[in-house]
């Protein structure tokens, strides 16, 4: 049975969908970013970067148990291990690697830092806000784009490219988004929230996670802490 250390977070939650996509067992440990369970050792010898998720696999492609971090790089494992949701042939896998990275790289950064400006930066930075809004707003023009054209994030089919992007569009008014102007990613939208799997890996732990209100637990995950060598 597959460990996973996570929490209910966008990252979270693209691995928790990935394993009921797949039909794999799974046990869930939560890590309390709020809390600062990311800083514990147990959890930085399998995450080194102190981000959630992580899995430990105790049958890895050995035979043996194999340790991940990085949600992207455990969307590329489980589609290994389950032979499901990235295409066999180079062309349309190659398709669909450039769409997952594009998520890693551009949709979770910057809309990370579009909700760290506008929900929880301790003073209103209007340039900020701005600059990540505006930025928001290119990355979902530059999905419905594609969706305009391809029926799925990665192509014809649904992919890992899919549940990378899915999580992090659930908070679309948190980040200034009216879906009105991006008609073709709210029907793939709607489409992917539809997927019993889907709605089954938003549910994972996100009964235990709380609003971000306290001066600690903002201090845990933006603050000093951060930076410390641990």
């Amino acid at each position: 049975m597959i460990e996973v250390y996570s929490w209910a977070t966008p990252n979270g939650h693209k691995v928790h969908i990935m394993l009921e996509e797949c039909g794999l067992p799974y046990k869930v440990f939560p890590v309390d970013i709020g809390a600062g369970d990311q800083f514990k050792p147990e959890f930085l010898s399998i995450s080194p970067n102190n981000k959630i998720p992580a899995i430990v696999d105790p049958v890895g492609p050995d035979g043996k148990p194999v340790a991940l971090f990085e949600s992207g790089a455990i969307l590329l494992y489980l589609a290994s291990k389950c032979a499901k949701l990235l295409p066999k042939s180079d062309r349309q896998k190659f398709e669909v690697l450039q769409w997952l990275m594009f998520q890693m790289g551009g949709v979770g950064p910057m809309l990370g830092q579009a909700h760290h400006f506008r929900m929880y930066a301790p003073e209103k930075i209007d340039y900020a806000i701005n600059r990540y809004t505006n930025e928001a707003r290119r990355l979902y023009g530059v999905m419905d784009k594609r969706l305009a054209q391809s029926k799925y994030i990665g192509g014809p089919e649904y992919s890992i490219a899919d549940i990378a992007v899915f999580p992090w569009l659930r908070s679309w008014k948190n980040q200034g988004i009216d879906w009105n102007d991006y008609p073709h990613l709210k029907g793939w939208f709607d489409e992917i929230a539809a997927r019993p799997a889907v709605q089954r890996g938003v549910e994972v732990l996100a009964d235990r996670r709380k609003p971000l209100t306290g001066d600690k637990e903002r201090e845990v995950l933006f603050g000093t802490q951060q930076y410390k060598r641990h």
